[in-house]
């Protein structure tokens, strides 16, 4: 009788975890796809000068394993650049500049589009 109870204890375990997995799975799909989007949005809405700096922005895997993943989005180019041009900045001669947000909308959509999409990988 204990051995058909310890089966089934394993067998449930043997399906909690190819669960787990999949969920995981499409977690990690669902981030590198809103990652994507996400830096198209900070490159469509960077400010242009020469357009150098609008070009410098690429997605990085930082970390990955079979339970989580890390991306990170920055401009390999002018990575002090963005701060200033995100927050504004203050002039030489006296007075600021404008700020241009840029990252913080994209980030916060990246988010929200997230949030939304893994509801519903998880339905």
């Amino acid at each position: 009788m204990s051995h058909n109870v310890d089966n089934l204890a394993g067998e449930i375990m043997a399906e909690l975890k190819a669960y787990s997995d999949e969920l995981t799975e499409a977690v990690k799909d669902e981030c590198n796809k809103v990652a994507d989007e996400c830096l198209e949005e900070v490159k469509s809405n960077s400010p242009v000068k020469t357009g150098k700096y609008k070009s410098g922005w690429r997605k990085t895997v930082l970390y990955e394993d079979e339970g989580g993943i890390r991306i990170c989005i920055r401009n390999a180019k002018y990575p002090g650049l963005t701060h200033l041009l995100e927050n504004g900045h203050a002039k030489v001669n006296g007075g600021r500049t404008a700020a241009i947000p840029h990252i913080r909308p994209a980030e916060q959509h990246a988010a929200e589009k997230l949030e939304e999409r893994i509801k519903v990988r998880l339905k």
